[in-house]
């Protein structure tokens, strides 16, 4: 008789489990009852791109339908359907199905005037991250923070998951001359945070309302008034696949997850694929010799204009050789394609452009690269900063 209930104690106990595990996640934005009483009276401004879905319906049109005064959208780099390429002007204008006016944080304008602020009494900011330090929404959600804090009107951040927020790898960026928009707080490439985690560092470790030397220690005196919706049934190692693409060259679950190891390509001549249809998948260029990946199928692709996508590819209508990428095995940031690629350039002096070390975050890792230090090696000089980021992150964390 024992057995038999300690049988029917173990078959409950897996059955709760498996139930637990199978709950769907659900995002900031979808937990609607937590968030809309907050809007009840108020001009409300929307930080927001195609992401920005509760199901296949998108957040402004929902908002909208329950009654929300929505006043502005504003939008990052991409635009606000997220058609632009990376780098591309994004020009202000009306959205055509709720004729709002959109406010684009990108180019000249990558932080909110006050006067396209103060017709707003909050602002909700829903952007989908993946988790890298090189891309640019949270530099966009540190400037809106820092607008708010300077109107003193709160942020509600709707929290979503970060698909590589499972490990935290990569340089730390120290070197205040490096600060730009890739690369505005001194984090590593890869940060292990949610953006609403990230939110609230930004908040707590003072970096609003600072110079550029904010990097190397430097104290805001700037609060934003932040209210952060989380997601439900998450953590840091729940898988997650987008279910909508977040810019127009990280399209799959792949690249995205490839994206941390191949990004610092565009600081070189190699390209990552744009201008073909799986962009940051595949790296190359004309001509290309394999070194280290002599057993590896070697590719040929030819990168074209893609309207919207790839305007002005590098290697335009050109042929060039490569590798096809896929992560089987994670193990944090993949330093031998920036090898491989490297030994195999014909000319090492024109590989390491300016733009790489905003990238990289440090001036190091060009000259580890020239250097042939073992990539072993290099990764060990990044574990003293990566230790004392880890207890900086530990503090933020929502998702434990």
């Amino acid at each position: 008789m024992t057995k038999i209930y300690s049988l029917i104690s173990i078959t409950l106990f897996l059955f709760s489990f498996n139930v637990s595990f199978a709950q769907k996640i659900q995002t900031g934005a979808e937990r609607v009852e937590e968030y809309l009483h907050c809007f009840e009276g108020m001009k409300v401004g929307i930080v927001a791109n195609q992401t920005s879905l509760i199901g296949k319906t998108h957040l402004v049109d929902s908002l909208i339908s329950l009654g929300v005064n929505l006043r502005a959208i504003y939008c990052p780099e991409h635009g606000f359907r997220g058609e632009a390429e990376a780098g591309a002007k994004i020009n202000s204008s009306i959205d055509e199905k709720t004729n709002l006016p959109i406010i684009s944080l990108y180019g000249n304008n990558k932080k909110p005037k006050k006067e396209e602020f103060v017709q707003n009494d909050i602002i909700v900011f829903d952007l989908q991250d993946v988790g890298t330090r090189f891309y640019t929404y949270i530099s966009t959600l540190h400037y809106v923070m820092e607008a708010c804090a300077e109107s003193n009107i709160p942020l509600i951040v709707l929290d979503r998951p970060n698909p590589n927020a499972f490990y935290i790898d990569g340089p730390v960026l120290k070197d205040t001359s490096l600060v730009s928009f890739v690369g505005m707080h001194p984090v590593p490439i890869v940060y292990g945070m949610t953006i609403g985690e990230y939110a609230s560092m930004i908040n707590g470790e003072g970096w609003l309302g600072t110079s550029s030397k904010r990097v190397i220690g430097e104290v805001g005196k700037l609060t934003c008034k932040l209210i952060i919706i989380p997601i439900e049934n998450y953590t840091h190692h729940t898988p997650y696949s987008l279910p909508i693409y977040p810019s127009p060259n990280l399209k799959t679950d792949n690249a995205i997850a490839l994206y941390p190891s191949i990004c610092w390509f565009e600081g070189t001549p190699i390209s990552v694929g744009r201008g073909t249809e799986t962009p940051f998948e595949i790296i190359g260029f004309p001509n290309y010799q394999p070194i280290r990946y002599k057993t590896k199928e070697i590719i040929s692709f030819t990168p074209t204009v893609i309207k919207g996508v790839s305007d002005n590819p590098p290697y335009k209508n050109q042929q060039c050789k490569g590798l096809k990428l896929k992560l089987e095995h994670h193990e944090g940031i993949n330093l031998s394609y920036l090898k491989e690629m490297y030994d195999a350039f014909p000319n090492k002096d024109n590989f390491f452009q300016p733009f790489f070390d905003k990238l990289a975050g440090t001036k190091d890792l060009k000259a580890q690269i020239k250097q042939n230090l073992h990539l072993k090696d290099i990764k060990k000089t990044w574990k003293k900063d990566l230790k004392e980021f880890k207890k900086i992150r530990e503090k933020y964390l929502i998702y434990k």
